[in-house]
């Protein structure tokens, strides 16, 4: 009895002392603390296609009609998409094929979708009339890429007056037959009429920003990435004016588009994160090298790139910006969406950012991106025009 008695308590003790252990292993890890929260719709998912500028810029675009009172509107991602595949074949024959031609683009195509065709909701154009559930764009793109290239390889010596009509013929067989009008909330709509009535969005509510040094800020520039097929301007701004533009969007209770480089090793979807750590081995001295080398791989990797803890990040430059433009470290790689802005237990801050991969992560589709991997990473950023600080609109002759 007594034996029993002593096992009980040292069964309690155990149970106490795993107690204490698991809420210390809670305690690891990042704990974020709301800053800025904002209105998105839900979580999308591009699947296997090559659309996440489309994605995104809607998801700000629902946001932007949240923010108007306009509710959970859910616009067509494919629509868009649509408008600029049949309007990039005609830059792209017009050039002889000199042009960049695929599913890729910025957040300039949904802007210039917005501008000249309006938007329709997701029940008008599903995109989805080859046999699947969700996108999957394989066949499709390389069908339309053969496409335009036999329109500007044929043998007739000049293009015939029926091979815009047979491109979108291709189109209409993939994404279904265009939308000129349709029926939403009882009421007959055009694209035209549903983005401006019952979205209530303005395209040129909206600016595109960025910050490079190879061209001189405060000014606009034509941004030179591949899928700037439109040939869109940026306004470019200093690195400081960047961030100050970004927390004071998001202060004012707007999101941001978000386009950014996401092949870092410092990105984890999975894990929610995206972070820059200060370990770089080329700034190690001899006998930090040489620990650093007698390491396994993953040992390194997990002291680099650890995705349990806050670790300390790099001081971010606009030196080291165009450093990493200029040697194709930061391409035009992925759109996304921020919706927020947090705090770690060591104050440090983090922008809450929607992605386009389904809900299938740590925080349900969403993730966590420091401040050094915005500032180094970001290409460019969407943002309502009215959400400048005045100082900035001036500069930049904005009214």
């Amino acid at each position: 009895m007594n034996n029993f008695k002593s096992m009980c308590v040292v069964m309690l003790a155990f149970v106490g002392l795993s107690s204490i252990n698991a809420q210390e292993e809670k305690k690891e890890g990042y704990e974020f603390k709301k800053i800025y929260d904002l209105d998105a719709t839900s979580v999308k998912n591009q699947y296997r296609s090559g659309t996440c500028w489309s994605f995104s810029g809607l998801s700000f675009l629902e946001s932007e009609a949240q923010k108007l009172g306009k509710g959970d509107l859910d616009f067509s991602e494919m629509f868009v998409v649509r408008n600029c595949y049949s309007d990039k074949a005609k830059k792209y024959v017009r050039l002889h094929g000199a042009l960049n031609f695929g599913a890729g683009g910025s957040f300039e195509d949904v802007l210039y979708t917005l501008r000249n065709y309006g938007l329709t909701p997701e029940v008008a154009c599903t995109g989805l009339q080859y046999g699947e559930a969700k996108h999957v764009h394989g066949e499709m793109d390389h069908v339309l890429k053969s496409y335009v290239d036999a329109v500007i390889d044929n043998k007739n010596r000049k293009l015939s007056s029926a091979w815009h009509d047979g491109f979108n013929g291709v189109l209409d067989a993939y994404l279904g037959e265009y939308p000129e009008t349709f029926t939403y909330d009882g009421k007959e709509h055009t694209p035209q009429s549903f983005a401006s009535e019952v979205a209530g969005l303005n395209a040129d509510d909206y600016i595109i920003l960025t910050s490079f040094t190879h061209h001189p800020y405060y000014s606009k520039f034509i941004f030179e990435v591949p899928d700037n097929w439109v040939w869109g301007e940026v306004y470019n701004v200093s690195l400081d004016d960047l961030q100050e533009i970004m927390h004071n969007t998001l202060k004012e209770g707007h999101t941001i588009g978000w386009a950014s480089d996401v092949s870092e090793k410092g990105f984890s979807f999975k894990n929610g994160l995206a972070i820059v750590p200060e370990s770089d081995i080329e700034e190690m001295d001899g006998s930090e090298r040489e620990k650093w080398e007698a390491m396994s791989k993953a040992d390194r990797e997990k002291m680099m790139y650890s995705f349990d803890a806050p670790v300390k990040e790099k001081e971010i430059t606009a030196e080291m910006r165009q450093e990493q433009f200029d040697n194709y470290l930061s391409t035009d790689d992925h759109g996304m969406h921020i919706t927020g802005l947090v705090e770690d237990q060591n104050g440090a801050t983090y922008y809450k950012v929607k992605n386009s991969w389904d809900v299938n992560n740590k925080y349900d589709g969403y993730f966590y991106a420091s401040e050094a991997f915005v500032m180094l990473k970001t290409m460019n950023i969407m943002i309502n025009k009215n959400t400048l600080p005045k100082h900035l609109k001036k500069k930049l002759g904005i009214k």
